[in-house]
């Protein structure tokens, strides 16, 4: 990990593309904690399908390094239902810029998350910032009303508009209209564009700039770019808003097996596998949506995974939680009583984790895990 974030500080493009998919799987929250905070402008680019979102971060790299600036895209698409991975359809249409030495495109799955991204997004920005890119640019999957995390992570965000699309200011107000630094309508070249132009400034009464632009041809974008540079930047909020489940960990006598029925029956996807010597303990980690599903099965006997499976025998071994700081949840706790079975330390994928014994929890072992913001 330290020779990684070495290379990713020094803005090596194929270490920025490792630690890139070690921070997807879940498997960097060291390497994280490694990477120095940078100077990127972080631009959040959102909208309701159809809005051109692809279209226009094209042509927004294009202006971009036509500046001389250099600049990071993460692209966060829909999940394949049969790979779970990302469709990849904004890259293939971003694919012009590929050679460009002062471009670098990824795409990430949702993985069933609501709100236009993905539960490493942030994460995956902070690696961008840290290997010295002067832009990034996060184009969400598409949003509605309440998918509006991109403005809890960007510090400046452009919401695009569409002419055409029905009674678009009642469609739009509830939420997303509270998030956008910049309105674009885009495809400006269609009728209805001038009227949408004036109910949104109508709408905001000046306080929030409406531009409009044909990103298909590159009209309008200039201005966009200026702008975006010229608007204050807020300040990202850096903690997770809640905590959630990241995985339940199950005890099997063999992961051959149990994987027969989870991928090849139930048909989820590709699972990461590893030994961690320290536990005694073989993983298989398959993705569930935001959380995930740990199999687990003894290396040796006499581990803590062999002296369950011979007391219980195969089932339900632990729950995982996600938390901010683990080590802040870990003192809470203590004062709080609860009995923690080991000091923080750094186990399956990376994380640093402690458990917490039935006996304070309700009957059910329950492992708290660090996850980096």
């Amino acid at each position: 990990m330290n020779e990684i974030a070495t290379r990713v500080l020094a803005g090596e493009r194929r270490a920025v593309a490792r630690a890139c998919t070690l921070v997807e799987a879940g498997r960097a929250p060291d390497l994280l904690r490694l990477l120095q905070p940078g100077h990127s402008l972080l631009i959040g680019i959102t909208g309701a399908p159809g809005a051109g979102k692809s279209t226009f971060t094209d042509q927004l790299i294009q202006t971009i390094r036509a500046d001389g600036k250099t600049v990071a895209v993460l692209a966060v698409d829909p999940s394949s239902m049969k790979t779970g991975g990302a469709l990849l359809g904004d890259r293939i249409r971003m694919q012009r810029h590929y050679q460009d030495p002062g471009v670098f495109i990824r795409s990430m799955a949702t993985r069933g998350a609501m709100g236009g991204l993905a539960p490493t997004t942030r994460a995956m920005t902070a690696v961008f910032d840290a290997a010295g890119f002067d832009v990034v640019l996060v184009e969400t999957v598409g949003v509605g009303q309440d998918e509006i995390d991109v403005a809890a992570m960007a510090q400046v965000v452009a919401v695009l508009l569409v002419p055409g699309q029905g009674d678009e200011i009642q469609a739009i107000k509830s939420g997303i209209m509270e998030i956008a630094d910049l309105f674009v309508i885009n495809k400006a070249d269609l009728p209805g564009a001038e009227k949408l132009f004036q109910e949104i400034e109508a709408e905001v009464h000046g306080v929030t700039p409406v531009l409009k632009t044909v990103a298909a041809t590159g009209q309008g974008m200039a201005e966009v770019w200026a702008r975006l540079q010229s608007l204050p930047r807020r300040v990202p909020r850096t903690e997770p808003p809640r905590f959630a489940i990241d995985h339940l960990g199950i005890a099997v006598s063999s992961l051959d097996e149990a994987l027969r029925f989870y991928q090849d029956a139930l048909g989820m996807g590709e699972a990461h596998r590893e030994t961690v010597a320290g536990e005694k303990v073989d993983v298989a980690m398959l993705q569930a949506g935001e959380s995930r599903i740990e199999l687990l099965q003894p290396s040796e006997p006499g581990s803590t995974i062999a002296r369950f499976l011979e007391k219980r025998g195969p089932g339900l071994h632990h729950i995982a939680l996600r938390v901010p700081d683990l080590q802040a949840a870990a003192a809470r706790l203590q004062s709080h009583g609860a009995r923690l079975l080991n000091e923080p330390r750094i186990g399956a994928g990376g994380h640093r984790y402690v458990f917490i014994h039935p006996a304070s929890t309700g009957g059910v072992l329950l492992e708290l895990i660090e996850e980096h913001s």
